[in-house]
């Protein structure tokens, strides 16, 4: 194990971020270049080894979080990366955008703060990058099986590899114009620097997978002649369809979605935008909902010059403590302050909107909204509370309610949905038509990269015994898996 007295020697350290006046300048990543390594070994000292390891079962991938903590902090990198690589083939991602429920089921954080897992794990990997320990591992043969995988996630992503190491010929389809899904357009520069996206597709390609992009099945090509040209299929096109506001004014200039707003800035950043169609600079600017997709927002708002930033959120604001009703080691629901919120702005909790105002021309101008409590279970207005707010850019950051249903894939596969609208599956991660499987948020239901990830290997599992009767691929999770969910 690390060293016996690591947690009682050192207390917890987390990357740092660059200055917040420097920062909001650019779109590099907010961490300050190099600032873990010099930490790093202490940090990963603090892990117990415990005796049952909570953040296993914290961490939907099965992360080996006390083997590679342990070689981290004798700074044997090549073993930390294998370590790593051996259940998570995109460690750099969840690194950098997990919420971390392996710390949350730290057993150290019980009473202590707990391990930085997250920072560990993306130091390993940036060094493993660095060194030339990361390479393509192509099969030694060919299985003759075909397969195609729609949706180039990271879902998407973790399959297509997997099945491509099983010696299967596989393509991803991906109807943007670049590979990476909600990764490449999703999330902002800030969180994450394309760079990490990239290098792994020049891997995956090195292993064999190919990749298609601007093809939207459903639309460009029929569902059924996709799934007569393969011997199999993996749905991994996500939950896309953003939940919406339909209160009046909806249709006034100037509110948009938040996948509307965000892509616009990262293909500013790819270089095919000058400066983006829909952009924050002097305007007052609203985010319509408290989670990460809204601190992206939030975020990229400041960076575009906004003159003020208002995040409204329905629910009360949470607690800094744990609350009772969700003990160790589950992920309990927390203020959290990321560093979008760091950089400015206003956060109003509790609130609710009730119409949105505008000019003559059709521009959004004002935003009005009415205070909210819960009474009896039932979220309830609070009379005499109403009032009204500059706002000239909206997004709307409420959430997903599941796969797109318009671009005919669910209908050409005819597959089932199951009761919450996602695509079903059995314990195989198959749908109801033979041969075509679904992994990630379109049969989970929007949730965590790191989920989406074991999403992905799972599925990859089902698929390989299905072509060939027979499988050696890891399968994390299974689709009825809802121990710690988050």
């Amino acid at each position: 194990m690390a060293d016996p007295k690591g947690f009682l020697n050192h207390g917890r350290e987390v990357a740092q971020t660059r200055p917040v006046g420097e920062r909001v300048q650019d779109w590099n990543e907010v961490y300050v270049p190099g600032s873990l390594l010099p930490i790093i070994s202490k940090q990963a000292s603090r892990c117990m080894d415990c005796g049952i390891p909570f953040c296993h079962n914290g961490c939907p991938l099965g992360n080996l979080i006390p083997e590679w903590n342990d070689y981290a902090y004798r700074e044997d990198w090549q073993a930390a990366s294998e370590r790593l690589h051996a259940t998570n083939n995109f460690p750099e991602f969840t690194g950098r955008l997990c919420p971390a429920p392996c710390e949350s089921a730290c057993v150290l954080g019980i009473n202590q703060p707990a391990v930085t897992i997250k920072n560990v794990e993306v130091s390993i990997i940036d060094k493993a990058w660095d060194t030339g320990d990361v390479a393509p591992q192509a099969p030694e043969r060919l299985s003759g099986k075909t397969v195609a995988v729609i949706g180039s996630g990271p879902a998407g992503l973790a399959a297509a590899q997997q099945l491509t190491r099983a010696g299967h010929t596989v393509a991803v389809y991906e109807r943007a114009d670049r590979i990476g899904g909600l990764l490449r357009y999703g999330i902002p520069e800030f969180k994450m620097e394309k760079r990490h996206i990239n290098r792994r597709i020049e891997q995956m390609r090195a292993e064999g997978t190919k990749f298609r992009t601007g093809v939207e099945i459903g639309r460009d090509l029929d569902a059924a002649k996709l799934r007569k040209r393969y011997d199999a299929v993996v749905i991994a096109a996500g939950a896309t369809t953003a939940r919406d506001l339909p209160v009046p004014g909806r249709e006034l200039k100037g509110v948009y979605q938040a996948m509307e707003y965000l892509p616009l800035a990262n293909k500013v950043q790819e270089g095919d935008y000058v400066t983006t169609p829909v952009s924050a600079e002097g305007k007052h600017v609203v985010v319509i909902g408290g989670g990460d997709t809204g601190a992206d927002c939030v975020g990229t708002a400041h960076r575009q010059g906004a003159a003020s930033v208002t995040q409204l959120e329905i629910m009360p604001r949470p607690g800094e403590e744990r609350p009772e009703n969700m003990p160790w080691p589950t992920f309990p629901m927390l203020y959290k302050v990321t560093s979008a919120h760091e950089e400015g702005g206003e956060r109003v909790y509790s609130v609710s909107t009730t119409h949105f105002e505008g000019d003559e021309d059709g521009n959004v101008q004002f935003l009005h909204l009415i205070e909210v409590e819960f009474i009896d279970g039932k979220l309830t207005q609070k009379p005499g509370t109403e009032r009204k707010i500059p706002a000239q850019l909206v997004t709307l950051a409420m959430g997903f309610t599941g796969t797109d249903r318009e671009n005919g894939l669910v209908d050409q596969f005819a597959l089932d949905l199951d009761e919450r609208g996602n695509v079903a599956r059995d314990g195989e991660y198959q749908t109801n038509v033979p041969g075509v499987f679904v992994a990630g948020d379109a049969g989970r239901g929007q949730s965590l990269i790191v989920w989406a990830i074991a999403e992905g290997r799972s599925a990859a599992r089902g698929v390989d015994r299905f072509l060939t009767g027979a499988s050696d691929l890891p399968a994390p999770i299974r689709p009825t898996d809802r121990s710690l969910m988050v």
